[in-house]
């Protein structure tokens, strides 16, 4: 009843005054991290008067939030209170499992920029049943996918849940984040999400256009003392993996393997981390979710290994989605195209040094060793050097040079495949005003290789304004023919592109629509030889609903200019031929649903007219979700496409239920089952993962590939290949 009354006496002093910066104080007396709020607290500087970000923006939350902060010689110390308007409410969470995601998972979350550039901060965040999660936001924080959670680090978290306000109490070390020595402020922010009330509230105030991380508001958090060096900071993460596998396609017998290797985590300053990695293992990295391939081009899946996260704006942020000079899973990784899984080469030791070098530079350098690959190709060494300038408020100059050479002898591997080197090298200038409002990028990048050709470049421009009731973006870049980084990704060579976008926003001050609004874009991409290779233009309209549903559609027009042939069936069947173009109409939409429901869902289509016949595309996922113990859901994917005589029509399934189950907050089974007609295969993944130490696990690993066809119904024929594979992590601080 004591801390009970306390917490409520801290909330309503908290809300009785103006909301300012805060100051973080030091405490002599030893917390404990427990859920319960002690006396000490009443020492601490408050945050509070918390604004609503969604649905509006314009007046204080209407469930009031407020954060409390201290320190001492190991941790910095956070407690949040949080409101209820509803004593029965019950709380949104997907699962117990760490590093949970949505924009209706009731949460309270701290920002830390330790370097005041309003570009770059680590993130803490915590759900009223204490599951935690960490990660890292990069580029100002400029749209949710501008932040990653598969960054781990080592802290402490509670919660208790009352009728009419929960407590969340953090212990963040300070050797788990990255700062420099005699500052004397940081900038943070705190938000936290009302799934219930479905309101997103944050202590320093963003606009609703901008995303909930965004750094361009942050406040200031003061410290009474100049920061210090927190000690001797060395983490070493050994693991011991083994596994069983077969091939059945190719008849050979069983395999066993036994992998050991470590992690070596050094704090060279507060500020600069350098990674060492020998014989590392990516066994238990969750597989991609496999796409009908439709596209002429490359398809792009993100990066998911812990090694290459920390930092990795610094080596992946170089030009754009679409036309990247450095792309880290051209180490070490290949992919598999008849099963659609990703197959590791051996990485023998790998070193990375990134961070800060005072308040305005930033290093980058990578060095990976990579292991012959299958296919006769030799071992090579990826070299990468980054710098990065701070200049004006928020903006940056960045600096990459990227190296792949091999040290063996060209006589032992065929001439077709070797290639002694291939280096690529850029630049980029990051622009973000201090107010958010503008933001954009230039970049050039130059690859050279042993025989150097001409047109070996790649230049872009892009410009984006943003207020709530309007946005806009212009997007130009040229690629030359014989532009060749070979640790990149370059969808598309030989190309002029530009594209524009504008959207008008409205928000209604009532009612259950929380925006909608039009919009106008187009896209157009040539060259000198063949003059327009594509183009399309789109007329959009958008809506969200306050309870967090969102629905957006366009009404396209395209034209599609074929260079080569191309088979828009995806069966191998005959292609259309090179030199001819087609005009299409279609329509893309897709509706997600309130994700605080018990079932939830996202359906989207893409139809109408394509190439020279039709297509009826929908895809999506259905969810149900075990309040708070995971979910069960099932993604889908049907085309349906239609061509004239001689051309293949296809009917191509795409299905993979997923069973996610958290029996605790350290105890988690995922089932990952993929049905894929296009390459006639399906995928079963399991793991089983046992977090029996912080930041240390244990993982059980199943995969199977089997034949499966649909010629004459569903056909299950045999296994392809198989493989169960056992890995054990365990995080040690020095």
């Amino acid at each position: 009843m004591i801390r009970h009354l306390l917490a409520l006496s801290l909330l309503f002093f908290a809300l009785g005054t103006k909301a300012q910066d805060i100051t973080i104080k030091r405490t002599n007396t030893p917390i404990v991290i427990d859920g319960d709020i002690d006396e000490i607290w009443n020492t601490a500087d408050s945050a509070y008067n918390f604004m609503q970000f969604f649905p509006m923006d314009t007046s204080l939350a209407e469930s009031s939030t407020v954060a409390k902060i201290l320190y001492d010689d190991q941790n910095i110390y956070v407690l949040g209170i949080m409101q209820n308007l509803n004593p029965d409410r019950n709380y949104f969470v997907p699962s117990l499992r760490r590093d949970f995601f949505g924009q209706a998972v009731d949460s309270f979350t701290i920002l830390i920029d330790a370097f005041q550039d309003n570009t770059n901060a680590f993130m803490f965040g915590i759900s009223p049943f204490g599951v935690r999660r960490e990660g890292l936001i990069t580029n100002g924080g400029s749209s949710e996918r501008a932040f990653s959670l598969d960054w781990d680090n080592i802290w402490r978290g509670e919660t208790k849940m009352y009728g009419d306000h929960w407590v969340a109490e953090m212990a963040i070390p300070f050797k788990s984040i990255r700062f420099n020595e005699d500052q004397t402020e940081w900038n943070i922010n705190f938000y936290r999400i009302d799934s219930e009330n479905a309101e997103q509230s944050t202590w320093s105030p963003i606009q609703r256009n901008f995303s909930i991380v965004n750094l361009a508001t942050l406040k200031k958090m003061a410290w009474p003392e100049p920061t210090k060096k927190p000690g001797q900071n060395i983490s070493f993460i050994p693991y011991i993996a083994s596994g069983v596998s077969k091939n059945f396609q190719d008849g050979t017998p069983s395999e066993s393997d036994f992998n050991a290797g470590f992690d070596v985590k050094y704090a060279v300053t507060p500020g600069l981390n350098l990674d060492l990695t020998v014989n590392p293992d990516f066994s238990q990295v969750e597989v991609d979710r496999q796409v009908t391939n439709l596209d002429r081009f490359e398809i792009f899946f993100p990066e998911r290994r812990q090694f290459f996260l920390e930092n990795a704006d610094l080596f992946a942020d170089y030009g754009n989605r679409g036309t990247r000079p450095f792309f880290s899973r051209r180490i070490g990784v290949a992919r598999d195209e008849s099963t659609g899984q990703n197959i590791q080469n051996a990485i023998p030791v790998g070193a990375r040094l990134s961070g800060k070098l005072n308040d305005n530079l930033r290093l980058g350098f990578l060095n990976m060793q990579a292991g012959a690959e299958e296919g006769g190709l030799p071992s090579y060494n990826y070299s990468v050097v980054s710098l990065q300038q701070k200049v004006f408020a928020r903006s940056n100059f960045s600096f990459l040079v990227v190296n792949k050479q091999t040290f063996e002898n060209e006589e032992n591997y065929d001439t077709d495949l070797y290639n002694e080197w291939n280096r690529t090298i850029g630049i980029d200038y990051n622009h973000a005003s201090a107010d958010n409002r503008w933001t954009g990028k230039a970049f050039y990048h130059k690859s050279i290789d042993e025989v150097q050709p001409d047109d070996t470049y790649a230049l872009g421009l892009s410009v984006e304004y943003g207020v709530p009731e309007w946005s806009w973006r212009m997007f130009s870049q040229a690629v030359g023919a014989n532009f060749n980084p070979e640790v990149g990704f370059v969808r598309r060579r030989d190309i002029r592109q530009f594209a524009n976008t504008v959207r008008r926003s409205f928000f209604p001050k009532s009612g259950p629509i929380q925006r909608h609004g039009p919009g106008f874009d187009f896209d157009m991409v040539w060259n000198d030889e063949f003059g327009f290779l594509d183009w399309d233009m789109n007329i959009l309209y958008d809506v969200n609903w306050r309870s967090s549903a969102r629905f957006s559609s366009r009404l396209r027009r395209q034209y599609t200019f074929l260079f080569n042939g191309f088979d828009p069936s995806g069966t191998g069947g005959l292609q259309l031929p090179s030199g001819t173009g087609y005009h299409n109409n279609l329509i893309i939409a897709r509706y997600n649903s309130d994700n605080r429901k018990a079932f939830f869902y996202e359906l989207s289509t893409r139809s109408g007219e394509y190439f020279n016949g039709t297509r009826v595309n929908l895809e999506g996922e259905l969810n149900f979700r075990y309040q708070p113990f995971g979910f069960t859901g099932i993604a889908f994917a049907y085309n349906r496409i239609r061509l004239p005589d001689p051309y293949n029509d296809a009917d191509l399934f795409l299905v993979g239920p997923r069973f996610d189950f958290t029996f605790t907050d350290k105890l988690f089974w995922t089932t990952f089952v993929q049905f894929n007609s296009q390459i006639d295969n399906l995928n079963i993944n399991s793991r089983l993962q046992w977090r029996f130490a912080p930041v240390s696990d244990f993982f059980l690993v199943y995969t199977d590939n089997y034949l499966a066809t649909t010629d004459d119904g569903f056909d299950l024929g045999p296994s392809r290949n198989r493989a169960l594979v056992f890995k054990l992590t365990y995080w040690l601080n020095f």
